[in-house]
């Protein structure tokens, strides 16, 4: 009965992991769009980036004491709301044609993806068996997985249209020369938003309509008691929690900085065509799928900290490949790289949360702000790139170091001793 009592729930919150993938994994291709359209470096591109994850640092905690006094249902429905107003102001960015637009858009759109995650991740974690919660977060977040694989095979080819110009080799004869290839490539990136926005408002209006149940956590339900904290603080002195936000800040960082730099790499260092850059992201991201679900089925037989520990010390060694050989070497050790990525954010985060009880979403609130990673250590990433471009490679240096966490993390980290 518990079981049928969830599957309706798990299944509407499964879907907001794909949403938010589909938001976030297109951020590769709209920097490589606006670098070519606004002429950008690999470092101001990357901004894109920053600008898009430090919402991730700026509200989580509002949003966990919103959720607090009211639900999780309620944090959904105004991160949707939010989500869609954004992709909608792409319209009105078209005709601005700065980019500072694009950034704030960006922001926004994280602002509502930021309700999501804040809210869905824990959720995830309490509807159900305790003990099976790092198994289901890995399920769920395999749709976030499926997600980036269609924003990566499918949605780059639609923004994308394989013309590289800058002003000073754009054809004579290319139709309202540089203002028309601007304005092209600037109308390409409206589309998928346009479809996302119709999406998270549907998505909206189910929720509203939809009975969740209501989470015990700790021995209440949700809801806020009288003199309770909207937001513990406290909660930071679980040693485990505190070193599952330090191995999420760099978990996070280093993820992005080799999505976010992807299509650059490929472009830009190794000299593949759009098509085909789009169509190695496509597969990267779809190692990624491959992992969460073949890690999923192996946390039936093995702990989900050895199998973080050993996943993260194979990306050491994938990361020294790439800064060793650079080019199409450093390519495939990418994907194998992505594939070996896909548990630890679920895995880091469940581990995190056990055991908090009440203070589940004020923990959860200190996981997601740990996404603040997403904001500096892709630009450095990018920067090391533009100041080394004969030895591009070395930038992966910094989620080499990023993966060194992740690994104590599983290995000493997630205990909980106090």
């Amino acid at each position: 009965m518990r079981s049928n009592k969830y599957t309706l729930p798990l299944a509407l919150i499964f879907s907001l992991f794909f949403i938010w993938a589909i938001s976030s994994n297109l951020l590769p291709t709209m920097i490589r769009q606006l670098m070519k359209t606004f002429e950008l470096s690999a470092f101001e591109a990357s901004l894109t980036e920053a600008s898009y994850w430090i919402a991730y640092f700026i509200f989580p905690i509002p949003i966990a004491m919103f959720m607090k006094k009211y639900s999780y249902k309620a944090g959904i429905i105004v991160g949707l709301l939010i989500a869609a107003l954004g992709g909608i102001l792409f319209f009105p960015a078209a005709m601005i044609q700065q980019y500072w637009a694009y950034l704030a858009i960006f922001f926004i759109i994280t602002t509502g993806m930021c309700f999501l995650e804040t809210a869905a991740n824990p959720y995830v974690t309490v509807l159900g068996d305790p003990s099976t919660a790092p198994r289901r977060l890995n399920l769920a977040q395999s749709f976030n997985g499926l997600g980036a694989f269609i924003a990566a095979m499918f949605l780059s080819k639609i923004v994308l249209s394989g013309y590289d110009y800058t002003q000073q080799s754009i054809p004579a004869d290319y139709p309202g020369g540089w203002d028309g290839f601007v304005l092209q490539e600037i109308n390409a990136m409206k589309f998928p938003y346009l479809v996302l926005s119709f999406i998270l408002i549907i998505i909206a209006v189910i929720f509203i309509f939809s009975r969740l149940p209501k989470i015990n956590e700790g021995g209440q339900e949700e809801g806020i008691v009288k003199g309770e904290k909207l937001i513990d603080f406290s909660v930071l002195k679980r040693s485990h929690l505190r070193w599952g936000v330090i191995a999420q800040f760099f978990y996070n960082g280093g993820q992005t900085a080799i999505n976010a730099m992807f299509l650059i790499y490929c472009c830009k260092y190794v000299g593949l065509a759009e098509g085909t850059a789009t169509t190695y992201f496509g597969f990267y991201m779809l190692a990624f799928l491959l992992g969460r679900w073949i890690g999923t089925l192996l946390m039936v037989k093995f702990k989900p900290q050895n199998m973080l520990v050993v996943y993260a010390a194979i990306n050491m060694i994938l990361c020294t490949i790439i800064m060793i050989f650079g080019g199409m070497t450093g390519l495939y050790a990418m994907l194998g790289v992505s594939f070996f990525m896909s548990i630890m954010y679920p895995t880091q985060f469940s581990l995190a949360l056990e055991g908090l009880g009440s203070k589940t979403k004020s923990g959860s609130a200190f996981l997601v702000m740990a996404i603040v990673g997403n904001v500096f250590l892709p630009p450095l990433t990018g920067h090391l790139m533009d100041i080394n471009e004969n030895i591009y490679q070395t930038a992966y240096i910094v989620p080499f170091i990023c993966f060194i966490f992740c690994a104590y993390y599983g290995w000493k980290g997630y205990k909980v001793i106090n």
